[in-house]
């Protein structure tokens, strides 16, 4: 562990030309997210943004299940390597300039599986996606690879089991974008479990020393930073309707959708989840079950793009798709939510009844056409009080 380790995002922090990659204390004090991974993050930004706004042309065009479709395939490969990422750095971050070098080009890989979003979506060729992916995983087995020469015994095995089953899986890959495009569909589902796994096969004998108050605090910013889709796609609301002159029509639902995220916000950091990841199951089951908390999260913001094109009769969508693409991700994120991250601190069947029943409420909003929106934003609300009232009954 470096001097260095226990420094927080705001502090500065003293970079050593090389240091031995050795693992670093899971029960560390004050571990917290470093500017590094903020910076790695924000390639995130652009990439989610990239896709969401082809999931919002797709269902803007009549066509939600190929935008689907595509945004659930491209939004794993975003998320999976996100995930890879965070977990080695709670591990094993010495922040020297080798790891700052290797997490540039993860970063550099991120952008250009971005930039092949577009070509995905639009004409089925994942070409220049995958050269992106192997761009960051390459990246992220030459870090397993140093992390093995700096551990002994079975903390070495399990380093080398993550680099060898990265590569494995990464030559699939390759395979499958030489392969005619035919073989994508008896390909990807494989290729997919291999990816998920990779962390089981190698922490089999012995898990790594990765941080829960760290790991969940990274998981959590990544879960504003979905949800940052959202107000941008407010912006958009508000703009639209001064351009198109239906800020009376576009108001409801800028507002309706700042409610959901703040609701959203509110309904995700409400428990100290950090107190629940005390052994590698827990923690595996929770974090592969994000991929549906995060991307629902990011799925809003598409959704209420989806509504402001259908309200300025720029969309090939009725009035219910459009809040259908609304309320639906909010639904499920505010389900997943419940299922993986809030029911392990709820005390009684009340308290479990809520976040289920608040995401029927959204639903059942979706009837309501162009009042979808900010009915959705009520239902969102009242959940939120629903379970602060319960909560202060409990503890009462």
């Amino acid at each position: 562990m470096t001097e260095h380790s226990s420094q927080g995002v705001g502090r500065g922090r003293v970079v050593r030309p090389l240091v031995r990659m050795t693992s670093r204390r899971p029960d560390e004090a004050h571990r917290a997210a470093t500017p590094l991974e903020l910076l790695f993050d924000l390639c995130f930004v652009v990439a989610v943004a990239r896709a969401g706004a082809r999931l919002v042309h797709a269902v803007a065009e009549g066509d939600p299940a190929h935008g689907i479709g595509g945004y659930l395939l491209v939004f794993f490969a975003l998320w999976w390597a996100w995930v890879n990422f965070t977990w080695f750095a709670s591990a094993y971050d010495c922040d020297d300039v080798p790891y700052r070098v290797a997490t540039l080009v993860q970063m550099a890989g991120v952008l250009v599986l971005a930039a092949g979003i577009p070509e995905a979506f639009d004409e089925g060729d994942y070409t220049v996606a995958v050269v992106g992916y192997l761009i960051m995983r390459v990246a992220l087995t030459a870090q397993w690879l140093r992390a093995s020469r700096g551990e002994t015994g079975a903390a070495r095995t399990t380093a080398l089991r993550y680099a060898g089953g990265l590569v494995l899986v990464q030559l699939g890959w390759v395979v499958l974008v030489l392969l005619p495009d035919a073989a994508w569909l008896w390909g990807l589902a494989p290729l997919i479990i291999a990816e998920l796994a990779v962390p089981a096969f190698a922490e089999h004998s012995r898990r790594t020393p990765w941080h829960p108050h760290h790991i969940s605090e990274r998981y959590g910013l990544f879960t504003i930073i979905m949800l940052g889709e959202s107000i941008a796609a407010t912006s958009v609301a508000v703009q639209a309707g001064l351009d198109e002159h239906a800020l009376g029509d576009l108001l409801p639902i800028a507002a309706g959708g700042l409610v959901i995220v703040f609701a959203a916000f509110w309904i995700y950091f409400s428990v100290p989840i950090h107190e629940y990841l005390v052994s590698s199951r827990q923690a595996f089951l929770w974090g592969y079950a994000h991929y549906v908390v995060l991307g629902s999260a990011a799925a809003i913001g598409a959704g209420l793009e989806v509504a402001v094109e259908q309200t300025t009769h720029h969309a090939h969508v009725s009035a219910t798709g459009a809040a259908f693409a609304v309320t639906l991700p909010t639904a499920l994120f505010m389900v997943s939510v419940w299922a993986v991250h809030a029911r392990h601190f709820k005390r009684d069947i009340a308290e479990h009844l809520v976040l289920p029943c608040g995401a029927f409420l959204v639903l059942l909003a979706t009837l309501a056409g162009h009042w979808a929106v900010p009915l959705a934003g009520l239902a969102a609300a009242a959940t939120v009080a629903a379970g602060i009232a319960l909560g202060a009954r409990s503890r009462g």
